[in-house]
Order: C-alpha cells, then structure tokens, then sequence
C-alpha cells in the first residue's frame, strides 16, 4: 500500500515520511513548501510541490501514482495569525478539505488519516478532556479544523469515506538522532522558541499572559513528542486498513505543564539560564488544554514512549544545537 502525506516536508509530516520508510512502506509527498522544507525529504521519495487546493494539480499527482491511503498534514495552524486573517485558515483548512476529498473520491480513495487539534474544544468543559468533551472552538484555527472533521463525517455517509480525526495537543521534539526537527519561517511554538533563547538567538522568552485561571497563572498544554505522534498516525492507517469505522482520538500525555513550567523544564534539560519575561495575553488562547488519552491507546494500542516533558526537550535541543539556522544546516 502506498501512502500519500500531505505536507510531507513540515515538521510532522517529515518525522511521519521518516517512520513510514523506516517501516519499508511506501511514500509519496506533496507539500507546497510555504512552511515545508524540501531538504527533510529523503531523496527518492516521490516529491510534488502543490498546493491542496490547486485541483487539477493535485489530481495529476493522483493520477501518476498507486495511492491507497491519505494522511493530511497540509493546514495552517497558528492560533494568533488565524485571529488577525480567519479567511486564510477557511480558505487553505476548510476549502483545501473539500479539494482534497474531491479528489480522493475520483480516484477511489476511501482512507483518510487528519490531524486534528484539542482547539476544537475551545475552552473546554472538563480536564482531562475527552473525545466527547463538547467542541467549541474559540478562534477560527479550531473551527476550520472542526469544519473539516465535520466535513469527512458527511462525506462518509453519502460516499462511504473512512477517516480518523486525530487531535493533537501542544507536539514538540525531534527525532532523537537530530537529523530532522522544527524549522518554521516565522517561530511561534513555545519550545523552540526557548530553545533558541537557551542558544543564545533571543534575547528572552516572553510567557504571554500570567493571569489565566490555572494554579500559576500562566497557562497549561499537554505535550506530546513528535515521534509518538507519528506512531499513532500509522496506527490510525492500519486501523482504517482493517476495514475499521471512522473514529477520533485525541493525543496527548495528560500530563499539563505551564509555560512557567516549561521554561523551567527547559532550563533543566540544557543547563542553559534561558531569560524570560511576562509579556500581555494572546487572543484565542484557552487556559488549560490536557488530554485523556486513554480511547487511543485501548482501541490503537498507542503507547508514547516519551512521558517526560524533559526528555521530550532533550530531542528537540538536540535538534537545535546541531542545526541552528535549521534546514539550511543540512
């Protein structure tokens, strides 16, 4: 069987290229390289660069190749940016969606695998959170990401499409070799962003916002390392091959740690002093966000291997020291 990973060459999408070839499966990429890197795809890799919602280009690459399953990493995924440009997030998420299964659907391909995210909770009702915790996404990332779950459940019931919803919570660290990592054009996530602060890149870290209603006042995630991650998603496709029903899980550890804690974390997991500094709140960022994780692992038969947020760190500060201009070190 062979694998199509949209957005092959992002952070995610390329430690799943990785696990997928460790496991001699075979592969292909598309990826239209706006916050990918063509460099973390191997080379032999069948590569397209296209954009989702281009449909004629995406059904060629569909066309030229034996596609059994998709696993869709292509969205944008910052929460402030879809604040400021919410059409973005609807345009590229919610309409690149219906490309996608378009497509699929004239190429007979019924399986999906889509990450998903815990912002389709919003501020959620409960922690740990579960899979039929209520979804009320708070900023429009979440409600793309909710449209799009929404979009595959009526797609499987007019057109028998099976998909798997696997929401993430905060994914941080890199394959432990250091070989592949995080490198976006614009920073936004917390752990390389202190982990650029820790090699001396920035000046400080800004904690934004110190008033939320969690036990230290800043607010709580729920990391998960990138390679566990990965391992759930070729569970998924192996559930979906089995002849499974559509389903979702979320992925987490349902350990929460809050951004005070993380850089204390990190402080301890590089030996470095790391400066930081509380800087005014975000729009659209909930207070606590902590997964049960319990329906993946009893139906998935998941089992992260990382539960410790240090060790977590260690991958991705390994990542770090030995690429710190990124892929451009390569």
């Amino acid at each position: 069987m062979s694998t199509l990973v949209l957005g092959g060459a992002g952070y995610i999408g390329s430690h799943m290229v990785d696990l997928l070839l460790t496991q001699h499966r075979d592969v292909v990429v598309v990826d239209n390289l706006a916050t990918g890197h063509r460099q973390a795809v191997p080379a032999g890799v069948p590569f397209y660069e296209v954009d989702i919602r281009d449909k004629q280009a995406l059904s060629d690459v569909f066309g030229q190749e034996k596609i059994d399953q998709v696993v869709h990493f292509a969205a944008s995924s910052i929460v402030p940016e879809s604040m400021a440009d919410p059409l973005k997030y609807f345009d590229n998420n919610t309409a690149g969606m219906i490309t996608l299964l378009e497509v699929m659907l004239e190429h007979d391909v019924k399986q999906i695998v889509f990450s998903s995210t815990a912002a389709t909770y919003g501020e959620p009702e409960e922690s740990p959170i579960k899979e039929t915790t209520p979804q009320k996404p708070i900023n429009p990332y979440g409600l793309s990401k909710l449209q799009m779950e929404q979009i595959m459940a009526w797609a499987d019931k007019a057109y028998d499409l099976k998909w798997v919803a696997l929401r993430y919570f905060n994914v941080a660290g890199a394959k432990a070799d250091g070989s592949i990592g995080e490198d976006h054009p614009t920073e936004t996530h917390l752990v390389p962003i202190i982990l650029q602060t820790a090699l001396g890149e920035r000046d400080e870290i800004i904690m934004y916002g110190d008033d939320y209603q969690t036990p230290d006042g800043f607010n709580v995630r729920d990391y998960v390392q990138v390679m566990d991650l990965v391992d759930a998603h070729v569970l998924a496709l192996d559930y979906l091959a089995k002849g499974n029903a559509s389903n979702q899980f979320n992925l987490g550890t349902a350990n929460g740690y809050s951004v005070k804690e993380m850089v204390e974390a990190a402080r301890e997991a590089t030996g470095q002093p790391i400066p930081a500094k509380i800087g005014p709140r975000r729009a659209g960022d909930p207070d606590s966000l902590v997964a049960d994780s319990t329906k993946a692992r009893e139906v998935l038969g998941w089992a992260p291997k990382y539960e410790s947020v240090q060790e977590i760190i260690k991958t991705a500060w390994t990542w770090h020291q030995t690429h710190p201009n990124g892929y451009q070190d390569r």
